[in-house]
């Protein structure tokens, strides 16, 4: 019998849970409606979402949890809809290649006490009911749910740097086949699921990444699990096993202190500021004991902000964070001198520096993560040369956004055992 079958027969007869609390163990914070977004290496949807959103159609999306579990429960949201978005027919198992499933892994999901269906209304969000699937560690999931009838705005999380897997509109209801059959298309993007939580034992720590595209895996290789917060991922479970959970609360573009107020009907791609956006995608993860806090590039390529201003937004956040008694480590700002038009000005290269002195020597945080020292070339002030060319699509890359070496680079400059 091999190592599979035992697993698969492990799974079907129950096993003893063993756990205490639920906690996160995979996120996509969600930035506003699709097609807003800074999504990487996508196909052309135009065909998929033909109006824009979703018609009685299947998704198929691949996450990976942080820990290994025995039961699950799904978040899904609405926050960035304009009408009730209803899904029926949801489903997990463990991903096999591509768009299939291990055989006998697929799961039902239910809702609120065992419906096959949830509407859920616009700017809200929903949880599943706990559902009884076993997974190993390292393994993704494969989370499959109908939209029935039309979704109208879709809420999402452009930049997965995973693939997917997407049914035509007006197909219906895929999510119990364990083939890839029925999903022809691709995309690099997830899309309503936002959160993935395990019933754990008592005591396991979450550690959430906090930031921009830099933290959301830019420039890092598609399907490959090499941002930053994954190269943490792996020197935190050599050091804690299982004992913490590292989850991914990035978003490409985003901002520590703007736009002011996020308006869905008039969207950006960076969706909401990380204060705006605190309480959604960090306070509310159950088991979330610290915080490595990256950011503060955008506010000043993109919107121009000073850096008092943004010194200002992380004293405020962090504030926010300790009050929950949540622990929070400040990364310095990677060097993007001689980037892009925007970003790469000696006037935004001096407001860095700034920055990542306050960060070094303000007293405000609760240590520091170097990523500035980890990817600099002092011979040049910019990145250092082989952190530049792209994983992602390859080329020289932008100047901006490490790939996965540099990546690597700045989870090992992290202090694993002061992380907790």
């Amino acid at each position: 019998m091999t190592a599979k079958t035992i697993f698969l027969f492990m799974t079907m007869l129950g096993v003893s849970h063993g756990a205490d609390s639920w906690v996160a163990c995979w996120t996509a914070s969600p930035h506003g409606p699709y097609p807003a977004g800074n999504a990487v290496a996508q196909p052309d949807l135009h065909a998929v979402f033909p109006g824009g959103g979703a018609t009685d159609q299947t998704f198929r999306l691949i996450v990976r949890p942080d820990i290994p579990g025995q039961r699950i429960r799904l978040r899904f949201s609405n926050v960035f809809g304009s009408q009730p978005v209803t899904f029926d027919e949801v489903y997990a198992g463990i991903h096999a290649t591509a768009g299939s499933l291990v055989p006998g892994s697929n799961r039902a999901v239910r809702f609120r006490d065992g419906k096959q269906s949830i509407t859920i209304e616009p700017g809200k969000v929903a949880y599943s009911d706990p559902v009884d699937l076993s997974y190993p560690a390292f393994s993704k999931l494969a989370v499959s749910f109908h939209i029935a009838g039309d979704s109208g705005p879709m809420t999402w999380h452009a930049k997965a740097m995973t693939t997917s897997y997407l049914s035509p509109p007006h197909s219906g209801a895929h999510g119990r086949e364990e083939s890839s059959q029925s999903f022809p298309f691709t995309t690099t993007s997830w899309y309503f699921l936002d959160a993935v939580e395990v019933m754990a034992p008592e005591g396991t720590k979450v550690v959430a990444a906090f930031g921009d595209s830099i933290t959301d895996g830019t420039n890092s290789t598609l399907n490959g699990d090499d941002r930053w917060p994954d190269f943490l991922s792996q020197r935190a479970h050599a050091l804690y096993g299982d004992r913490v959970s590292i989850v991914n609360a990035g978003i490409g573009g985003n901002r520590v202190i703007g736009p002011e107020v996020y308006d869905k009907t008039k969207p950006i791609g960076g969706g909401p500021s990380a204060l705006e956006r605190l309480d959604r995608d960090v306070l509310s993860l159950p088991g979330i004991r610290t915080v490595v806090w990256l950011e503060g590039l955008n506010d000043l390529g993109s919107a121009g902000a000073s850096a008092e201003a943004v010194i200002d937004g992380f004293r405020k956040g962090v504030a926010r964070l300790h009050e929950r008694g949540i622990r929070v480590i400040g990364a310095t700002i990677t060097s993007s001198l001689k980037s892009t038009a925007t970003h790469g000005t000696p006037q935004v290269d001096d407001k860095r520096k700034r920055i990542n002195e306050f960060i070094r020597h303000g007293g405000v945080f609760d240590g520091v993560a170097d990523f500035d020292a980890a990817t600099l070339d002092p011979a040049t002030g910019a990145l250092r040369p082989e952190f530049k060319p792209s994983s992602s699509v390859g080329g020289p890359g932008d100047g901006l956004h490490p790939n996965r070496a540099g990546y690597q680079a700045m989870a090992g400059s992290i202090d694993i055992k002061g992380l907790l």
